[in-house]
């Protein structure tokens, strides 16, 4: 087992490393001037020079967002390898609970009974570390680390991040979190297995079972490591969305995308410290001898001396950041989503300004509904009226984003790109994951459907699945800036439908065990003799629907990781899309664009205007040159340009720093 944890973390540190090497063959040097670039005098170029650095500290140690954001993302890729792993595994255990498993013996070792069973503390274990590392560390920092970092200075016209220090720690406490996550895969007890929302007093009593010892502390010990570094990022990225802004990138022009990163930036500034308050008092409960969260426990007939704490404290704090997490995961995959339709539909987004303050709007509630996963702690029944209003009311800006997706592709002259495709899908999932949420906001009837696998559907399927879709729509989309090539378009509607059908087959059904009673978090159903024979048939089809599931996921692995060294070359703009990424060259260097930024004139959704030469118009392309399409308000915004051209910028802002 040493010897596979050795390999294992020693592939995390060729990632890196690959990360570096993928760098230096898409030519992303800071040196580069791409040939397409025009109106750049040898001055600029020379702006354009670096100071020299060594590889280390190009690639690995990097300061430049564009590397960070590759290494969220083959970092993410690796960590949803290993969650996904770990769901199939565990749904081989409830698809066929008589089955040995012994050919897992040389990937678990002892973990699999004499029997051939998988152990059953192992498996409430591998249950929690499914959801943390899909919650957190693909989900969140895969998605929003990933595409916040790629994104925001290319499209506010910015030539780095505020803090390119700061950007590079946040990484390196994501990866130190990753390995001490990782780490405790390996460790004589097991990882930890408290559920991934680790409700005490089972966590907080290193004595109730083995997932609650030393797995445990190395799960508070990682998340405190994360915490950090989703502050450090969202500082990072709220500052430059406020801050570097080119001349003319009002907040009224910015994408979509944008406001997605930095409302997600805003959630996590406030609502992490929360959990790190929630996990830095379990730690002292489990190693100092406090009380926030423990009273009157008794262990084997022994009663400990514990007194004065209530474990519904931890689900307050806990749930305060955990609600929002929802948002924290989907709201990136909104704006992605908005992006890539408007691109691909040929149309402006429906309801710029209404998608704005829906984003806004959930952002805002998603603080004051966390009581709603409290229904069956004992709430006082009007205090759970109140959450539960609340959490209907949330509906409302939710149904505005579907609506405004929909009436996006009504009509429009849709490209079916496998970035497409995914964003079709992510809307899918939203609306069929979201409807069950406002039953689900019910109390009278959350509390006989909150321990069922209906819940398990509904977050899957509106969280999980949705977001995950937003995700691999954006690494399609945005592949070629990253890497200067394209993905394989057929292997990517391959993956889309192979995984479309199947998690609607996995997590479908799932809604109908639910309401029959089947219940979440059980070992094996069969122990019971009220559901045997009643759940089988339907639970083993489940199974077969995730393996298929997983399968296809390697189709992506292999068209990411071959078309970064073998894929067809990028055209500078191959979506024939607005917004300021890709007015930079196809490989741009630490610092974006070799001369000036790019200034903005107009919002980026210029898509099939009346009367316009082409069917997009870029925002940096001023008002007087396309005098054929403008509208009458549009004509007047032609004296401010001399306005936006004639601000002093600082020459940080001016040349590549």
């Amino acid at each position: 087992m040493f010897l596979t944890g050795v390999i294992i973390i020693s592939a995390i540190f060729m990632g890196w490393l690959f990360t570096g090497y993928a760098n230096l063959r898409t030519g992303n040097a800071s040196h580069r001037v791409d040939d397409l670039t025009t109106g750049t005098d040898a001055a600029d170029a020379a702006h354009a020079e670096h100071e020299p650095q060594s590889k280390l500290q190009k690639y690995i140690f990097s300061e430049d967002h564009k590397t960070i954001a590759k290494q969220y993302l083959i970092t993410g890729i690796f960590w949803a390898i290993i969650g996904i792993s770990l769901s199939v595994m565990f749904r081989l255990q409830l698809g066929f609970p008589d089955m040995k498993v012994d050919f897992l013996r040389p990937l678990l070792g002892d973990w699999i009974t004499e029997s051939g069973k998988i152990d059953q503390d192992f498996y409430l274990e591998m249950v929690t570390m499914h959801g943390t590392i899909m919650v957190f560390f693909v989900l969140t920092a895969g998605l929003s680390g990933t595409f916040s970092n790629f994104l925001i200075p290319l499209q506010v016209g910015a030539r780095d991040m505020a803090s390119g220090f700061l950007n590079m720690l946040s990484y390196w406490f994501f990866f130190i979190a990753s390995l001490i996550m990782f780490s405790s895969l390996f460790v004589y007890t097991g990882p930890a297995g408290g559920g991934w929302v680790i409700y005490p007093p089972l966590s907080a009593l290193p004595q109730a079972h083995k997932g609650s010892q030393l797995g445990m502390t190395l799960w508070l010990i990682s998340m405190a490591f994360f915490i950090v570094s989703q502050l450090l990022g969202g500082i990072n990225y709220i500052t430059t969305v406020i801050n570097l802004r080119t001349r003319g990138m009002s907040f009224s022009k910015l994408p979509l995308t944008v406001w997605g990163f930095f409302l997600t930036a805003v959630l996590g500034l406030i609502s992490f410290p929360v959990l790190f308050s929630a996990v830095l008092l379990l730690i002292f409960d489990r190693h100092f001898g406090t009380s926030f969260y423990l009273s009157e426990i008794y262990i084997k007939g022994e009663a400990l001396p514990n007194v004065g704490g209530s474990p519904i404290l931890f689900q307050h704090l806990f749930w305060f950041l955990g609600h929002p997490e929802v948002y924290i995961v989907i709201l990136p995959a909104f704006g992605i989503t908005s992006e890539i339709m408007a691109t691909n539909a040929r149309k402006p987004i429906f309801g710029y300004r209404a998608m704005i303050a829906s984003m806004i709007g959930i952002a805002f509630l998603s603080f004051i509904v966390w009581g709603h996963h409290m229904f069956v702690s004992g709430m006082n029944p009007f205090l759970g009226s109140v959450f539960m209003f609340l959490t209907l009311i949330i509906a409302v800006p939710s149904a505005v984003k579907a609506f405004n997706y929909v009436t996006t592709l009504w009509r429009g002259n849709i490209r079916f790109t496998s970035a497409m495709l995914f964003a079709i899908g992510f809307v899918s999932f939203f609306i069929s994951g979201g409807v069950t949420g406002i039953i689900l906001g019910n109390a009278a009837l959350d509390i006989p459907l909150h321990d069922t696998y209906f819940v398990v559907a509904h977050f899957h399927l509106v969280m999980g699945a949705a977001s995950a879709f937003g995700l691999l729509a954006g690494t399609y989309h945005w592949f070629p800036k990253m890497f200067g090539r394209m993905m394989n378009e057929r292997l990517g509607y391959i993956h889309f439908w192979l995984t479309f059908v199947g998690i609607y087959l996995v997590f479908f059904p799932m809604h109908y065990l639910g309401i029959a009673g089947f219940p979440r978090r059980y070992y094996s159903f069969t122990s019971y003799d009220f559901m045997k024979g009643k759940f089988a048939d339907m639970n083993s089809f489940i199974t077969i629907a995730a393996i298929i599931t997983f399968t296809a996921q390697w189709i992506f692995i292999w068209n990411f990781f071959y078309s970064i060294f073998k894929g067809r070359k990028s055209v500078q703009n191959p979506w024939r899309s607005n917004t300021l990424e890709w007015t930079a060259p196809i490989n741009p260097g630490h610092g974006n664009w070799p001369g000036e930024l790019p200034a903005v004139y107009r919002w980026s959704y210029d898509y099939s205007k009346p009367g316009a030469k082409d069917d997009f118009i870029p925002q940096n392309v001023p008002y007087s040159l396309t005098l054929e399409s403008n509208l009458p308000h549009e004509n007047e915004q032609i004296p401010l340009e001399k306005a936006i051209e004639a601000q002093k910028m600082n020459d940080q802002f001016a040349h590549p720093h």
